[in-house]
């Protein structure tokens, strides 16, 4: 099973999902719910292409990732699910049996169990989640610059409890490194208060966590405006330039 959890827009709010928010206090990201694509499709304007161009390449990616490793899931978490749009992209390229998707923001939930009818799909708020060792993969997409320093731990815990022991977690963040992310975030409302993470920092995160890294790659070199250059990206994953980076690692099997 994967794992995958969209945090909300604002990482101080998010990081508050590890715990049941205060009853006047909500999740930042429940304000932008209805917002979320079209805050999120204007800043990535700049590179010529859509949110959805980007979820599907990564998936791809991790899906290639997880073949050449012999791991065939069967079961998928989406860590800050968001309103549930990659769901069914990690149900078709992992070809999976089930996804559970998380998030700290309730309406986003809503709407992604509105949008989402498949029964293979379950979308679930985060502080109802109870991690049972038992999931064979964990996907999460632009969740951590968004959490507090302090509380990225107790997140990657909540990843790590559960996975089954060998389960594997895709974790992808925006490189600091790439000028265009930087642009791009910038343009972001609900990027403001991000803290980016460096592939070095995120590999040795997860390592603290109590995960094997397995590989770093690298993707998102060219803007649509040199997309003739795209087919290279393929030889260029381990240069560490590219506008996101998927750090691959593993709950070790014993211990």
């Amino acid at each position: 099973m994967i794992l995958s959890i969209a945090w909300g827009p604002a990482g101080v709010s998010k990081i508050r999902t590890m715990n049941t928010p205060p009853s006047d206090e909500r999740p930042v990201f429940d304000d932008y719910s209805q917002q979320y694509d079209c805050c999120l499709n204007q800043a990535l304007s700049a590179t010529g292409e859509d949110k959805d161009f980007y979820a599907a390449a990564r998936v791809r990616w991790t899906a290639k990732c997880l073949r050449a490793l012999g791991v065939s899931p069967s079961s998928a978490l989406d860590f800050g699910c968001g309103i549930g749009s990659t769901a069914p992209l990690l149900l078709s390229e992992l070809k999976c049996g089930a996804v559970t998707g998380l998030d700290s923001s309730s309406k986003m939930i809503e709407q992604a169990r509105q949008a989402q009818s498949n029964p293979q799909i379950q979308f679930s708020p985060l502080q109802d989640f109870c991690p049972r060792a038992e999931l064979d993969c964990a996907y999460c997409n632009g969740v951590f610059h968004h959490i507090p320093v302090p509380e990225r731990p107790g997140a990657l815990g909540l990843v790590r409890d559960a996975l089954r022991p060998g389960g594997i977690f895709a974790l992808w963040e925006n490189n600091p490194w790439n000028p265009g992310t930087q642009y791009v975030m910038s343009r972001c409302a609900f990027d403001e208060d991000a803290e980016t993470i460096s592939a070095a920092s995120a590999r040795r995160m997860v390592r603290e966590a109590g995960f094997r890294v397995l590989q770093t790659d690298f993707l998102f070199y060219f803007p649509r405006p040199l997309g003739a250059l795209r087919p290279l990206e393929r030889f260029l994953h381990k240069i560490p330039l590219g506008g996101q980076y998927q750090v691959l690692c593993q709950k070790p099997i014993a211990g």
